[in-house]
């Protein structure tokens, strides 16, 4: 139960980021701050405690099996942000390099 709260916490912490930082970098970080606790809720759902590998062998024929699914929506998410996050980071740089600065009110007040 803990483990929930903890990823509902990184969770809020990366919301906090999202919603009163000024600077496009920060801003970037705390969207990777939520993806990353999203993942971890999604691993921890997959989790079986004595859960066994989900393989068919003679060795394993009884008992509870870890969930696979989430593990590989994981490892496609991971794509996916990385890629969302490239895109991101080369437009904050685009901006720096037209308007000078990081922060979103001045860019915002430069209307250029």
């Amino acid at each position: 139960m803990t483990i929930f709260l903890l990823c509902f916490l990184l969770f809020m912490i990366g919301l906090y980021g999202v919603i009163l930082q000024r600077n496009l970098i920060k801003i970037i970080l705390s969207l990777a701050i939520m993806e990353y606790s999203v993942y971890m809720f999604l691993i921890v759902i997959g989790y079986v405690r004595g859960g066994n590998v989900p393989i068919i062998s003679k060795f394993y024929e009884h008992g509870p099996f870890v969930d696979p699914l989430p593990q590989a929506l994981v490892l496609t998410a991971i794509v996916i942000g990385l890629a969302t996050k490239a895109l991101l980071l080369s437009v904050a740089i685009r901006l720096y390099k037209y308007y000078g600065t990081f922060d979103i009110r001045t860019i915002h007040d430069l209307k250029g």
